[in-house]
């Protein structure tokens, strides 16, 4: 059926790059953003640039023909809820008003062609906003005809530089006859170590703890790197080793490297040399994926609402609310299992400052799955964290949480934690404590537990210890902690109640 009127809670950004466009359509609800709709297309813009920065014919006319498509979705949306903006190609090209004309026509609505550094400063902002946001970041986005470097705090960009260089006009360049050798991957990393050389040590001083890509670069390494079964944490090394793999084949057109989409492929080499050489110039030891760029700063700087700076607090009230998770009893499962991990911190040596958001986000979302079905409610649970976005918690972050949310209760098995790698051990102990946090709320009542008390001993033995003779008159709690000991055998882990 017909609506008669927009929806004022959808909101859309274009993103004309200098490779895409980009139209992301999201909705805001229950106190979070979530994405509706995605168009991606190809436009190669910066590719119609000559050496004069005169943009062809023949790219303007790839452009209007995608905006064609966009604008059919954006007619049933409130104007004031949609942002355009273009980059790079935009920024450069002389003849850039006689493509915007055209384009304002076509969407019928205004273009803003932002600057470099305004679309650094965006960059970021998406990246804080849907990433783990902690310490000093460096966030990289590797554009078709600019590469944005930042490092922020925060939501706040602290040093923002756009750089001349991109993976389309760099292909152009560099890679123009379409071979892959080890010159034309030298002679790109030479030219790009010149672009990033000015602003090395302005960088290197102010210093960073983690950094992040932003870009279909970093993603496309991520992937051939977990087609290959290894971490998703790029270095150096990685780098060099898939350039390496690269250059075995002799053209772009063949390059074949296993979990390298097609749609990355020729732009791929290009990007790879231009990140080869941030790593070198800025020395950068790895590098995870953000989570968002340009499209998610334009988006949040659009809703008011989503200015708070505790991102992981509303990723979890977003969630609960969906979900109609009981707040009361996700508070009681926090505190009782913060509680435990404190009385065996120092024997197992937590990090209460890393644990406790984590046992918070697990008792905040542990019961999610409940709305499908009580029987197998943790694994529901588990499968609908494992595919919900969750701004604010790092990859890592997110796997210990959705690990932990499968196996806080019913059966266990001795590998289920593997897939954590070096988390794996972090994984099991927490798993163990939010188990018993669980059962010691089954009341789900207030001020019905007496004084805890738990003990780890050599291999991770755990003996619980109440006061008085409290157990032997609660037969029901007392029959699910004894339950709870065979489970945890499983595990080949000891569990005992004094």
């Amino acid at each position: 059926m017909a609506q008669a009127t927009p929806q004022n809670n959808i909101f859309a950004v274009i993103d004309l790059g200098s490779n895409s466009f980009h139209m992301l359509i999201a909705k805001y609800i229950a106190g979070g953003v979530h994405t509706i709709g995605r168009v991606k297309r190809k436009v190669r813009l910066a590719a119609g640039l000559d050496e004069h920065n005169v943009l062809s014919v023949e790219a303007m006319e790839r452009g209007w023909e995608c905006l064609a498509l966009f604008a059919e979705r954006l007619q049933d949306i409130p104007k004031q809820n949609i942002h355009i903006v273009a980059t790079a190609t935009m920024r450069l090209a002389k003849n850039a008003d006689v493509f915007k004309v055209k384009a304002e026509q076509i969407l019928d609505h205004k273009i803003n062609v932002i600057s470099g550094e305004e679309e650094a400063c965006t960059i970021y902002k998406g990246v804080a906003h849907t990433s783990a946001c902690r310490g000093k970041q460096l966030v990289i986005d590797i554009g078709g005809a600019s590469t944005e470097v930042v490092i922020g705090q925060g939501f706040n960009a602290l040093l923002y530089k756009s750089l001349n260089m991109g993976c389309v006009t760099y292909l152009e360049r560099y890679f123009k006859d379409g071979k892959l050798n080890q010159q034309n991957f030298d002679t790109a990393i030479a030219k790009a170590k010149q672009v990033v050389a000015p602003i090395c040590a302005e960088y290197i001083k102010m210093g960073w703890e983690l950094a992040i890509g932003a870009s279909g670069t970093v993603q496309a390494i991520q992937e051939i790197q977990a087609a290959q079964g290894q971490s998703e944490t790029l270095d150096l090394n990685t780098l060099n080793a898939i350039k390496a793999a690269a250059c075995q084949f002799d053209t772009i057109s063949a390059l074949d490297l296993p979990g390298l989409s097609e749609e990355r492929r020729l732009v791929f080499v290009s990007g790879l040399a231009i990140l080869i050489a941030l790593f070198e110039s800025l020395q950068i030891q790895n590098m995870g994926l953000a989570g968002g760029a340009l499209r998610e700063g334009v988006l949040y700087s659009m809703i008011p609402d989503l200015h708070s700076a505790d991102i992981r607090k509303r990723t979890l009230d977003g969630l609960m609310e969906r979900y109609h998770v009981d707040k009361q009893q996700a508070e009681r499962v926090a505190e009782v299992s913060i509680s435990l991990a404190e009385q065996v911190s120092e024997t197992w040596q937590l990090d209460m400052e890393q644990i406790k958001p984590l046992l918070q986000a697990v008792a905040c979302l542990h019961e999610i799955g409940l709305i499908i079905d009580y029987k197998l409610y943790h694994k529901h649970s588990a499968y609908i964290l494992t595919h919900s976005a969750m701004p604010g918690f790092s990859r890592a972050e997110k796997q210990l949480i959705v690990a932990i949310t499968a196996g806080h209760r019913a059966d266990l098995r001795v590998t289920q934690f593997d897939k954590l790698s070096c988390n794996a051990l972090l994984g099991e102990r927490l798993t163990r404590l939010v188990r018993l946090a669980v059962v010691l709320s089954m009341r789900r009542q207030n001020d019905v537990l007496p004084e805890l008390r738990l003990a780890s001993s050599e291999n991770d033995t755990l003996e619980l210890s109440f006061d008085n003779d409290w157990l032997s008159i609660h037969p029901l709690m007392q029959s699910e902690l004894v339950q709870e000991g065979l489970y945890q055998q499983k595990l080949k882990r000891v569990f005992s109640v004094s």
